[in-house]
């Protein structure tokens, strides 16, 4: 919640420019500045303090995974690669997960940071696709991404290479975390469903941008975590 709102506040110029953005609420004014605000205090004030009831390492890290995602909403203004900001900020959350159980990080240390990997290209790849058609509006406004920096061709190639880590890391991180047979079949499935998302998106045609970003990666998560409960509970 703290990093949708304070994107929205950071954006708002830039939102109400653009018309694929213009009717969400501080364009529109159902929502005024104070408010959006007002949420991202209350949301930053109750994860600080979810994250002190967990264990002492999440309250110390509890600010600077704050900022991380916070700092997503200014990252256009001056790298090409705010998509790969998004997927770390992203990628927090499996490893907030397991400190937040465990309270320390993992044995051996590279599971967990095989688990960053696979999210951070994951989230990067498909935010790529999700920025193409802004490309031209990012271009006139001085804002970059991925598509600015490399037009739509190349980029949509970079989000294939970034793909092509994604099933790999899941893979080293299963290995690592002790899953079996059917996390791994899983792993296919979701292979499987990356390279139909990449079928779906072209560079001469964007019309199914969004069965490729918002179905069939809400298909995907749902495919490994479904595996992946099916493997522990078979175990």
């Amino acid at each position: 919640w703290v990093a949708m709102g304070f994107n929205r506040i950071a954006d708002r110029r830039f939102d109400a420019a653009n018309p694929r953005t213009m009717a969400r609420e501080l364009p529109r004014g159902t929502l005024t500045l104070a408010q959006a605000w007002a949420s991202v205090v209350v949301a930053g004030g109750l994860f600080v303090g979810s994250a002190a009831l967990l264990n002492p390492l999440c309250l110390r890290l509890s600010p600077l995974a704050l900022a991380w995602v916070m700092g997503y909403s200014v990252s256009k203004r001056f790298t090409w690669w705010p998509h790969l900001w998004l997927g770390m900020g992203l990628a927090i959350r499996p490893v907030g997960g397991y400190l937040a159980v465990t309270g320390a990080w993992s044995r051996p240390v590279w599971v967990l940071l095989a688990a960053v990997l696979a999210v951070a290209t994951w989230v990067a790849g498909f935010d790529m696709f999700y920025a193409l058609p802004d490309e031209g509006f990012d271009r006139e406004h001085g804002l970059r991404s991925a598509g600015v920096r490399l037009g739509q061709r190349r980029a949509i190639l970079a989000a294939k290479l970034l793909h092509g880590v994604t099933i790999p890391a899941l893979a080293a991180f299963g290995w690592g975390a002790g899953f079996g047979a059917w996390y791994y079949a899983g792993l296919l499935v979701a292979a499987g469903i990356l390279a139909y998302e990449h079928h779906l998106v072209r560079p001469s045609d964007l019309s199914r941008l969004d069965a490729a970003f918002f179905t069939m990666n809400g298909v995907m998560s749902v495919t490994v975590f479904a595996f992946a409960l099916i493997d522990r509970l078979a175990a």
